[in-house]
Formats: C-alpha cells, structure tokens, sequence
C-alpha cells in the first residue's frame, strides 16, 4: 500500500484553501491567455486569408490559431514559470509547517505567512527561481538513474506496462524541485545550494519507495481527474445542448478552463504533500550516499554546479570570516 495518509494530506491542502483559490485564479488567467491568443490568432488568419482570396480563410485560420499560441507560449513561458513557483512556493512552506504540526494563522493571512518562510530562507525570489531552475535540471538525470527501477518490480505481464511505469517513474519526478524546497525550509538551512544538493541525492537512493506511492498517486489522480471534469463539464454539457450557439459554446469553453484549473490547483498541492510525507518519512536518519553523488556528478551539469555554488558560499563565507 502507500504510504502517506490519504485523510491527512486531504486535511492540509484543506488548511491552506487560500492558496488553493489563489492557484485556481493564476492558473485560469493563464489558460484563459492561451484561449483568447489562439482565438485572437485564428481570427487575424481568417481576415488574411478572406483578402487574399476565397481559399485562404479556413487554412489561414488555423494558421493564425497557431501562431497564436506559439506566440502567447513564448511570452508567458518565464512569467509563469517565475509566478507559479514564488505562489507554490509559499505554499509548499506552509504544507511543510503542517506536517511538523505547527500552528498557522487563518484565512488569508496564509499568503503573507507563507510568503515571510520563504523570505526568511531566501532573500531574493530571483535566487529561489534560479535553484528551482537548477534542480529541475538535475531531474531528468535523475528519471534516467531511476528508469531501471520500473524492470525490478515483480509484476506479472511486465513487459505491457512499461510505458506506463515510465510515466510513472517520470510522475514520480515531478514534484521533485518542490519536495526539495520543503526539504530546505524544513531543515531550517541557510545554505539552499548545498541543502538542495544533499536533498536531490536522498531523493535519488530512496526512488523505489518513491516510485511505489507514485503508482498510487497516479491512480487518485485519474480518479479524481473524471470527477473534476464531470461536475464541471456537465452543467455545460447540458447548456450546450439545451441552448446551442456562441454565447453555449463560450459557456463550454470557460467550463473546461475552470475544470482544468481546479485540477491542477487542487490535485497539485495533494500530490507535493504526499510525496513530502513520503519522503521525509524515507530519509528519516539517513545521509547521502557518496555513490549517489558519484553518478549524478558524472550525468548532470545542474548538479555540479549547485556543488559549486554551494562551495562559492561557503568559500566566501570563510573569507570573510578571515578578514
């Protein structure tokens, strides 16, 4: 079975509700931004394409629908990324206060707590982007190291499920950058890049406990997945097919941004506090094996260069020191 408390971790994405509604807002502003750019796109297609000639519209609007898009990707591609991780990391320290069991303020004042553990960690959010950055690139070396794991487990008919151990194995890998920075807030560290390196090395030799309950997760996921998207898309379903037209099909549209946004709001935050349990819990007593350490020098560039700057600090610290 898994090992994290299905109840518990339910209890503390609950608790922290305000990040909930906030990451349901950012994430809807962000899909409506892509609707309304590929929309935007596809109607300047048509518009091209109705002056260029009777042929043009249909294909220069798909055209323009996909430019749209590309166009939309690449401009909020770093801005999402930069305002995702300072909310999710705010509220992965707040998760991590409530797996220690400490108190925390109610309603609102979650956002500013959260905000204040992360700060107190890291002075500049630039400097927590760019660790965020450097740990997700020691990931997919990490998937690699790890993808032999899916062939260990005793599973009849293996060889039909691999492509779906895999994804899991990657699944497992997601939430790595963020069980990493509850690692670094939970142990109180004033050395993020040294922390985060020892954190990603543990992480690394306790995969197979990882991979277990990522099977687990994965199967919550898609279970609460259709429940998500049948109470949101129903309604609309039913809209749709009572009043067909534009303003139904905007309904439907808006019915699907929401359901998407929920899901990654709500189904992120329960996933990140599952693993953090596990993990935690896994590493208990434990200290980075050098072999670990070994490989991922030898494979990744990120984590090398998180050792070194780890030892910029410290060198730089006992410099200062000195002088």
């Amino acid at each position: 079975m898994w090992d994290f408390s299905v109840l518990r971790t339910l209890d503390m994405v609950a608790r922290s509700w305000p990040y909930v509604l906030l990451r349901i807002a950012v994430y809807s502003a962000i899909t409506l931004g892509y609707v309304v750019a590929t929309g935007a796109g596809a109607g300047v297609g048509y518009g091209v394409g109705h002056i260029l000639g009777p042929d043009g519209p249909p294909g220069f609007a798909v055209w323009g629908g996909i430019f749209g898009f590309g166009l939309v990707s690449a401009a909020l591609y770093w801005i999402r990324e930069y305002i995702l991780y300072v909310v999710k990391a705010a509220h992965v320290a707040v998760m991590v206060h409530l797996i220690d069991g400490r108190d925390l303020p109610g309603g609102l004042g979650q956002l500013a707590y959260g905000r204040r553990i992360v700060t107190a960690r890291f002075l500049e959010a630039n400097l927590l982007f760019v660790l965020d950055q450097l740990v997700k690139g020691v990931i997919g070396a990490i998937g690699g190291l790890l993808g032999g794991i899916a062939a260990m487990i005793p599973i009849p008919g293996l060889q039909g499920l691999i492509g779906f151990l895999q994804s899991v194995v990657r699944m497992s890998l997601t939430y790595v950058d963020e069980v990493i920075l509850g690692y670094n807030i939970r142990t109180d560290s004033n050395t993020p890049w040294d922390t985060a390196q020892r954190g990603l090395v543990l992480y690394a030799q306790n995969g197979r406990a990882i991979v277990k309950n990522a099977v687990w997760l994965s199967i919550f996921m898609w279970g609460l997945t259709l429940v998500i998207f049948a109470v949101a898309l129903t309604p609309a379903a039913a809209i749709l097919y009572m009043m067909p037209g534009q303003l139904a099909g905007w309904s439907f549209v808006l019915a699907i941004v929401f359901a998407w946004a929920f899901k990654a709001a709500f189904l992120e935050p329960f996933c990140i506090a599952a693993l953090m349990q596990v993990y935690f819990r896994a590493i208990e007593g434990q200290s980075p094996d050098a072999e670990w350490i070994g490989r991922l020098n030898s494979v990744s560039r990120q984590f090398r260069e998180l050792g070194e700057r780890a030892s910029a600090v410290f060198t730089g610290s006992a410099g200062r020191a000195g002088g």
